[in-house]
């Protein structure tokens, strides 16, 4: 049996495996680092991939008998016949043959220009793509190049987008010239602006945006935060970014805040610690004796907690923090997309017994799971695992999400007009919905503006198509013993 060192370090990938709204064939792993290994390493690798998901997983028991496997065959197709209902149930676990790259990853940090965007057709004949800006990544290349939300990019290094040649034009380049475009009418077309971007290494800071916006005539002062990412801090600061968030409650305390608005479309998960820090911040009546969620692993590690910590051993409390605002909140509006997922998830459920939570935008993707990261321990490869553990439950023992459908929005709101608006801007598709449904009206005195809804041929990709964590337990390391 693996010994899970309590509040060590877990993660659980939101949406398809190993990518972040992008097609399974457009970042599926290449098998090129073990080509010439014989067929007896990849036996030694399944066998090792067999024995971590007949201790752990949380499926272990519809797991087919290792006797049916073909053990030579890639650790990819061996690690496919071990899941349980790809389709439906276990749409996250998976496996690398980088473990230490994809931790990188899980800690937000990767070589990237620093770009998220939604993929969408610009003709009527479905040929040609847009790639419009929903987030440009703080300290990143492409903030440095001027890049923000909104923009459109059409060319990468004079080729127009389109379907046959996205991916490799948006994933393969480490330096990039991209021509924006602009919506002339109802058409969007190319511009005469260029930027040049090389790709960086950037450890991505979560809290992306803060504001307060102040409607006196309706007794209503509003905080807003968009947060990307579930992560406490960067190698140097342990808890960086949770005091980030920290301050950014502070100040809406400080300001008299009595609605927030969360806005997660971008937040595909990460450290239950940060998830812990942010629930904590929102709860109303909360304290660290109140339940945040509660954990269900398989039989035989449920009777190994409850043996060795006792009966409570998977329950979480909220953490008493002194920026909580919840006392003058009797709701939160979260806004959310087919990429919430997760943490995210988590935090939405968690704060349902205690607040009315009212969710904006789209499903969200029905993540009531969590999971471990798990290389070799013996150092013989570099292949690692990511293995559904079990899933989790708010204390009234609700977790009815984990399907393909998510969790249904109160409002359902699809944010497909472009370019999009700048978050914070009161007539921004989401926020503007939450203001609506706090009965505050658009501001009169914005001029209207062309915008375009087009048909999104894909939603939220990253420009590294990388993994995106999430439902991490607290940031430590990873211990594994026998027992």
């Amino acid at each position: 049996m693996l010994h899970f060192k309590k509040r060590s370090l877990l993660i659980v990938l939101a949406g398809a495996i190993w990518m972040s709204g992008c097609k399974d064939e457009d970042v599926a792993p290449v098998d090129t680092a073990l080509a010439s290994d014989s067929l007896s390493a990849y036996k030694s690798v399944n066998t090792w991939l067999y024995e971590l998901m007949d201790d752990a997983y949380f499926w272990y028991k519809n797991m087919p008998a290792q006797s049916s496997l073909d053990g030579t065959v890639s650790p990819y197709q061996y690690f496919e016949k071990l899941v349980y209902n790809r389709a439906t149930v276990d749409r996250f676990s998976g496996i690398t043959d980088d473990v230490d790259a994809m931790q990188n990853e899980f800690d937000g940090i990767s070589k990237i220009f620093g770009i998220s965007y939604t993929l969408s057709y610009i003709d009527e004949g479905n040929s040609n793509i847009g790639a419009f800006l929903n987030y440009v990544v703080k300290g990143s290349p492409a903030e440095a190049a001027g890049l923000k939300r909104g923009d459109i990019l059409l060319k990468v290094n004079g080729s127009q987008l389109t379907a046959d040649n996205y991916t490799s034009l948006l994933g393969s380049n480490e330096t990039a010239t991209f021509t924006l475009g602009t919506l002339n009418g109802s058409e969007i077309v190319a511009s005469s602006s260029t930027v040049t971007i090389t790709k960086a290494e950037v450890s991505e800071d979560p809290v992306v945006f803060s504001s307060i916006i102040r409607k006196p005539a309706y007794g209503k002062t509003i905080g807003y935060l968009v947060y990307s990412q579930f992560v406490p801090g960067s190698s140097t600061d342990a808890e960086k970014y949770d005091n980030e968030l920290r301050q950014a409650f502070a100040n809406f305390k400080s300001q008299g805040v009595n609605e927030l608005v969360l806005d997660l479309r971008l937040n595909s998960g990460g450290y239950i610690s940060s998830a812990e820090t942010l629930a904590s911040l929102i709860g109303k009546n909360i304290s660290s004796s109140k339940t945040f969620y509660t954990e269900q692993w398989n039989d035989k590690y449920m009777a190994y907690w409850n043996r060795t910590n006792g009966t409570s051993a998977l329950t979480y409390k909220f953490l008493d923090e002194a920026s909580n605002i919840g006392s003058n909140l009797s709701r939160v509006f979260v806004l959310t997309s087919n990429g919430t997922a997760s943490a995210s998830e988590l935090v939405i459920n968690g704060l349902k017994p205690y607040m009315e939570v009212i969710t904006v935008g789209e499903n969200t993707a029905g993540k009531n799971l969590f999971g471990k990261l798990i290389g070799d321990d013996l150092n013989r490869w570099k292949w690692g695992a990511y293995i559904m553990l079990g899933q989790t439950a708010n204390a009234n023992g609700q977790s009815d999400y984990g399907t393909v459908n998510g969790i249904t929005p109160t409002y359902n709101v699809e944010d497909s007009s472009i370019p999009y608006k700048a978050f914070g801007d009161e007539n921004e598709t989401l926020l503007r919905k939450a203001l609506d449904v706090m009965g505050i009206p658009a501001p009169v005195n914005l001029r209207a503006e062309a915008t375009k809804n087009v048909a999104t041929f894909r939603k939220f990709f990253r420009d590294d198509l990388r993994v995106r964590p999430d439902l991490m337990i607290k940031k430590g390391v990873i211990k594994v013993e026998n027992l």
